[in-house]
């Protein structure tokens, strides 16, 4: 017995995001979303759990908090992965792990106190580390 009905071939998963184009869409969504004090960390020889770290800050819990939701929501949206969320609702310090590039937003005061440039070197000229114009 024959039918006429169409064959359905799945369709193939779109290609994984380099590591530049996962910090290309959180530079474009921390940009939107009015983050402060944005600082890009190459981790490329320091570690092998992400290829860049991001540092920004947010006026005020809900502007943290904010930032993180539509970091999350966009990084959904391109189809490459889940993002792993941590620190919310609190949001003194929320965490986004987008694969190949960790971001890390915080209330400025709460900032101050972890101080993760210095931590990761990144307060001392060229040593991988980026500040972004506003």
């Amino acid at each position: 017995m024959q039918t006429d009905s169409p064959i359905t071939v799945p369709a193939t998963p779109p290609a994984p995001l380099s590591a530049d184009q996962v910090l290309d869409l959180v530079r474009a969504s921390l940009d939107d979303d009015k983050a402060e004090d944005v600082v890009i960390i190459d981790l490329a020889g320091k570690t092998d759990f992400a290829d860049y770290m991001v540092v920004a800050s947010g006026r005020s819990s809900r502007h943290v908090a904010s930032i993180a939701e539509k970091l999350e929501m966009r990084i959904k949206a391109s189809g490459d992965q889940l993002p792993v969320t941590e620190g919310l609702p609190l949001a003194d310090w929320v965490l986004v792990d987008a694969g190949p590039v960790v971001v890390h937003l915080f209330r400025p005061e709460v900032r101050a106190f972890y101080n993760l440039e210095k931590m990761w070197g990144a307060s001392l000229p060229g040593d991988g580390a980026q500040r972004v114009a506003e």
